[in-house]
């Protein structure tokens, strides 16, 4: 059975950011058939269309998606440009929805320590209100390392899935890691304690084995489709093992899940994903 395209929905404003995000689209990894569509939005309202300075932001935004249409033209020749009259936001989420986009790309505001750490308020407000996955772009960049959270979860079933759709480049590699949280072993002389010890000791290694089975399923996945994967089990707190992972792999791009799923959840990401957008250096796929 032949997969369905995979549609990615590029946002833009004309910013650095936003090329920067265009620029990294028209260098990833998409598998042939995808389907891309650009789209600007602009805050006017219909009434307020004679006004001279909001009169030069419709034609910012139309020079925006026309200027991202013709870049990513040279490797998507039937590429689509739209500019819609609503908030970015609102205008990106509702257009992903009528596109039924499987990515939105959005460029990042955030550069430094602490500006890092007060991401565009339109692209974490595109994270956490999409329904499809997200890329987050802080400068372009071409993907031939990844790093994928993996913890046996739906959504990181779907991430993995993701990757796997994803054309493997020669000698692309995908780091899995499972970070395993191994349980604490209690101390001192207490009733009982020697026996909690055990059976904690007995846990671990089963939550070690489950995680190495998982990640070897994973693995052969993803080498069918021509990646060389790298599957870890580290024990540790998960973003810190996943940073970890990324700065040893020096990869391109980090993937993770999205804890929330519907309604009120959507907007809670989970620790792990606000954690990677925060912090991590590279590009973020937030995949749902």
């Amino acid at each position: 059975m032949t997969r369905k395209e995979l549609r990615v929905l590029v946002a833009t404003d004309g910013s650095r950011d936003a090329r920067a995000a265009i620029a990294a689209t028209l260098n990833f990894p998409w598998p042939d058939g995808t389907r891309v569509r650009v789209i600007s939005a602009r805050r006017t309202g219909a009434e307020y269309r004679k006004s001279i300075l909001l009169t030069a932001l419709d034609r910012g935004a139309e020079k925006a998606a026309e200027s991202g249409r013709r870049t990513l033209s040279r490797r998507w020749p039937d590429v689509e440009a739209d500019v819609v009259d609503k908030t970015p936001t609102r205008g990106i989420l509702d257009a992903a929805a009528r596109f039924r986009a499987d990515v939105t790309v959005v460029g990042w505001r955030g550069h430094g320590a602490v500006r890092r750490l007060l991401m565009g308020s339109v692209s974490r407000g595109v994270v956490r209100g999409s329904t499809c996955a997200v890329l987050v772009v802080p400068r372009a960049q071409r993907v031939r390392t990844i790093v994928v959270g993996f913890d046996g979860s739906p959504t990181a079933k779907r991430a993995l899935a993701l990757v796997g759709r994803l054309a493997a480049p020669q000698d692309g590699r995908v780091t899995l890691v499972h970070a395993a949280e191994l349980m604490p072993i209690p101390s001192g002389f207490v009733p009982g304690a020697a026996a909690v010890a055990r059976e904690v000791r007995r846990q671990n290694t089963l939550r070690a084995r489950t995680a190495t089975r998982a990640l070897a399923r994973a693995a052969a996945g993803l080498t069918r489709r021509g990646w060389h994967p790298s599957p870890v089990v580290r024990h540790g707190e998960p973003l810190r093992e996943l940073l970890g992972a990324l700065a040893a792999s020096r990869a391109q791009l980090l993937v993770v899940g999205a804890r929330g799923t519907s309604g009120v959840r959507r907007l809670l990401l989970g620790s792990v994903a606000e954690g990677a957008l925060s912090r991590s250096p590279v590009a973020v796929l937030v995949v749902r």
